[in-house]
């Protein structure tokens, strides 16, 4: 009885300490010192040796101008005897606040003094240093530390000072011994970069990096220094001279790898730098020994051809897929091939009959479940093309049932829905898109919301579903490329049904297309309705993030584009297009971009 009477008793302590811990926290946080103080008091008198609570104490004390018990506090905890250093900082800073400067000094030397009793005393001293943004002593604690220690290594903290000091150059040198020496990974170093490059080569703190990059590569030859340069050559979209980096790179590790090439294509594609991309990739051809790397080399250089179509083209990527189809035939390994091949011949050459063989044949391969799903949606984005919907419906949902908590299968589910879609029923699209508002990936979630507020939407007001079965029809035909009759079939709604609520669908719908088809001021205007008469509505933040990227990369209007992405951050906040609009905003801007 009695062991149960004293466990009960420890449990109430626990639980009430636990409680007192929480408050003093909370009202410190909510700036109710005036509580908080009651509590760190009641706390720091229990626990005489927690350092944390003490500080609280001090920090309630400094908040309510109570610097004389400050003090006292402190001198008290200091004349224990194997004070935490720490605490002659705090006292320093408790004098600073009462504008006495000598006193605060003479605490802070104190502070520095104990590092040469014990140089591991360092990182915490100047830690709490720079706390306070007293920059110089947290230079000098981490200085003196690594002299007494000189296993101790507090660079990566040092170099952060320096940039924080805005002495540049100091800061690179720190953070670019710390890669050389490799004591740091270069990932984690350029993230601290981030905060001073930015994408103009003649900004001041690129050009020191770049020459303090050159200065090393003279120097001393380490390949850190040629993906340094890459790195900040690819910051600045000169993807030229990150390509010459690249190659020097691969030839003095003999070839062994092609990933930093293949993403430098990559990227340079993505930026529209497609004679760069050109070059990379044909220097992966003409140097890879990989049959799959050459392979997809060659099919990124397909997708540089076909970004300039017409029928001499056609012909010629024609040529190009059935010389690697006669060389690799079909295997298990080479999926990629037979996929783009068979997309090829339906959406660009507008005959799905002879994709769906090469897809059903790829079938029969030996096939993991995602290699399977692979193949499985990609035919029935052809089947949905040639308007076999039923077969196609057969091909997702197999892909969702045998993939349910993976992103292909969320994604299988979406085009059930989406197929749905366009076949007229209504019903099953929603109850496939009211599973996926919850998907994990946000992009699936963003597209299941857009197409079930459409559908929804656009059946409260008509039974009959005409406006939105005329909408179905015209996406469908812009999923076939058949861009001019889907524009027409949306001029057709926005002409009949004015004033529903499927204008704004429709209007920003024929907008993308407009776009495709290089009629921007068309475009512009469509995008302009939407923000003039459903300033409102659900589509407002879509039209203000077009109409920015119409005017960013297209208009070269970055002032009006700066506007409309201005209008997203302000008004429209859990926008999906919120985090591009901020980042482009700061860009164009001038700001450094994380």
């Amino acid at each position: 009885m009695r062991l149960h009477f004293i466990l009960l008793l420890f449990l109430i302590v626990q639980t009430t300490f636990a409680q007192e811990d929480f408050l003093a926290k909370q009202y410190f946080a909510d700036g109710d010192y005036d509580k908080a103080v009651v509590f760190f008091e009641k706390l720091v008198e229990q626990n005489p040796r927690r350092t944390d609570y003490a500080e609280g104490l001090v920090a309630c004390y400094q908040q309510l101008e109570r610097y004389v018990e400050a003090e006292t506090f402190l001198a008290e905890k200091i004349s224990l005897g194997n004070a935490y250093p720490t605490f002659y900082i705090e006292q320093g800073y408790n004098y600073a606040l009462q504008d006495l400067p000598e006193k605060a000094k003479e605490q802070y030397d104190q502070a520095i003094s104990i590092i040469d009793t014990n140089p591991n005393y360092g990182y915490g001293i100047g830690f709490r240093f720079q706390k306070y943004a007293l920059l110089e002593y947290a230079l000098k604690a981490y200085s003196k530390a690594m002299e007494l220690n000189p296993k101790l290594d507090y660079n990566f903290q040092m170099a952060r000072i320096y940039g924080e000091q805005g002495d540049i150059d100091k800061m690179y040198r720190s953070y670019i011994k710390l890669i050389i020496d490799e004591k740091s990974s270069m990932s984690n170093v350029l993230r601290n970069f981030d905060d001073f490059v930015t994408p103009d080569p003649e900004n001041e703190n690129n050009i020191r990096l770049k020459a303090i990059l050159l200065e090393g590569a003279q120097k001393t030859p380490n390949l850190k220094w040629n993906e340094l340069l890459s790195w900040l050559f690819v910051q600045q979209k000169q993807y030229g001279s990150a390509f010459r980096q690249e190659k020097a790179i691969f030839r003095r590790m003999d070839g062994s790898s092609t990933y930093r090439l293949k993403t430098l294509g990559e990227l340079a594609l993505e930026d529209s730098a497609t004679s760069v991309a050109q070059e990379v990739f044909e220097f992966i051809v003409e140097n890879t020994n990989d049959e799959v790397t050459k392979l997809n080399a060659q099919l990124n250089l397909i997708d540089i051809l076909l970004l300039e179509p017409g029928k001499k083209t056609f012909t010629e990527v024609q040529s190009q897929y059935d010389e690697l189809m006669s060389i690799h035939g079909y295997k298990s390994q080479t999926l990629q091939l037979q996929i783009a091949y068979a997309n090829f011949l339906t959406f660009k050459k507008d005959d799905p009959e002879p994709a769906i063989a090469i897809l059903k044949k790829s079938l029969s391969l030996p096939l993991n479940k995602r290699g399977t799903a692979f193949v499985k949606s990609a035919l029935g984005d052809i089947l949905v093309f040639d308007k076999k919907f039923n077969e196609a419906l057969i091909y997702f949902s197999q892909i969702q049932k045998s993939l349910k908590n993976d992103v292909l299968g969320q994604d299988a589910r979406f085009k059930v829905a989406q197929t749905s879609f366009y076949k007229g029923d209504f019903d099953w699209a929603l109850t496939q898109l009211k599973v996926l508002r919850s998907s994990t990936s946000q992009l699936i979630a963003n597209d299941a919301m857009q197409l079930s507020l459409l559908i929804s939407d656009n059946s409260l007001e008509d039974s009959t579903q005409t406006a939105l079965k005329k909408y179905a029809r015209a996406d469908l035909l812009a999923y076939q490329n058949k861009t001019k009759e889907a524009i027409a079939e949306l001029d057709g709604i926005l002409q009949n049904h004015k004033g529903e609520k499927i204008e704004d669908e429709a209007l920003l719908k024929q907008g993308e297309l407009l776009e495709s088809t290089e009629d921007y001021e068309a475009a512009k205007f469509n995008y302009q309705k939407i923000i003039e008469f459903y300033a409102n509505g659900i589509l407002a933040d879509d039209a203000h993030f077009a109409l920015g990227e119409l005017y960013r990369k297209v208009l070269n209007e970055p002032e009006k584009a700066k506007a409309q992405y201005e209008k997203i951050i302000y008004n429209y906040q859990d926008s999906y297009f919120f985090p591009q609009a901020r980042q482009q905003f700061r860009r164009l801007r001038g700001d450094a971009i994380n």
